[in-house]
Formats: structure tokens, C-alpha cells, sequence
């Protein structure tokens, strides 16, 4: 679309036609089209850059993990991490850890067999096959992540 920007088209599985014009000053128009007639605009909605960003980092996030609880606009994240039974940590309590000290994180929970245990104290034996939820920011989690794989 010469001076206005590059458009991209797409049909999804459904049978669905959307596009994104993406202008050259960086905001993005996303529109959709009706089933019934594919050359008729149902909905368009115009994006900032900010806005498209954000966007984007919703449908695709750059930290998505599978154990990816949330994630907040304050930037926190809550992520599951395992322990291994190999883990230097089973058997130890998890005050050793300095886990907030550290990592700035907070442990949250326990998930131990069927049982949920909120709030550890720092006394709380860990065990191998224990789920730890974990809070705080990105960088924070995955360095409790990795404090908690050590073996």
C-alpha cells in the first residue's frame, strides 16, 4: 500500500478473513470481515504502536512457559516450578533458600500430592516432586527457577 504502509492478510481455520495494515509511522489497523460476504468490512479498530504492542505481547508472549500461572500489568508473574527429587533443596527447609533475599520472589504455595499448602513458613521441609508457586517479576522467577534446579 504505497505511502501507507505493508497490509497482511489472513484466513483462519474457521474460514475467517482479517488483516493488519501495518503504517509506516508504526500504528496498525486490525479488521475483520463478514462470513457471509468477505469483501465487507465487520470490524475495524486502529492501533497505536504502544497498543499494538501490546497486543501483540498478548497473543504472543515472550515469557510463556507452561508453567505460566499470570502475568499482571505491574509486570509479576506467578509461575509453577518443580523440585526434583535430585534437587539440592529436597529435604532442606526452605528459609535456606534466602528465595526473596535472592531473587526478590516470593513462594507462595506448595502443591505437595493433593495437598495445597499456602504460605511456607521459612521452617517448611521441601521435598522432591514438590510444585512451589512462585511471584515476582520475570527476571525474579526465573532466578528463583534456577536456585531451585540446582542439584
Amino acid at each position: 500500500m504505497p505511502g501507507i504502509g505493508v497490509r497482511y492478510d489472513l484466513t483462519t481455520r474457521e474460514h475467517r478473513r482479517l488483516s493488519v495494515v501495518a503504517h509506516r509511522e508504526g500504528g496498525r489497523t486490525l479488521s475483520t470481515y463478514r462470513q457471509d460476504d468477505p469483501d465487507e468490512c465487520a470490524l475495524s479498530v486502529r492501533l497505536t504502536a504502544k497498543e499494538a504492542e501490546a497486543l501483540i505481547g498478548a497473543l504472543m508472549p515472550s515469557h510463556h512457559s507452561p508453567a505460566l500461572l499470570s502475568t499482571t500489568e505491574l509486570g509479576l508473574v506467578a509461575e509453577r516450578v518443580e523440585l526434583s527429587s535430585v534437587s539440592y533443596w529436597n529435604g532442606r527447609v526452605l528459609g535456606e533458600t534466602r528465595m526473596r533475599t535472592e531473587t526478590g520472589a516470593s513462594i507462595v504455595a506448595v502443591l505437595r500430592r493433593a495437598d495445597a499448602i499456602p504460605s511456607p513458613a521459612p521452617d517448611f521441609r521441601l521435598a522432591g516432586g514438590d510444585t512451589l508457586i512462585v511471584i515476582g517479576t520475570r527476571e525474579g522467577v526465573e532466578a528463583a527457577a534456577a536456585i531451585l534446579g540446582r542439584e
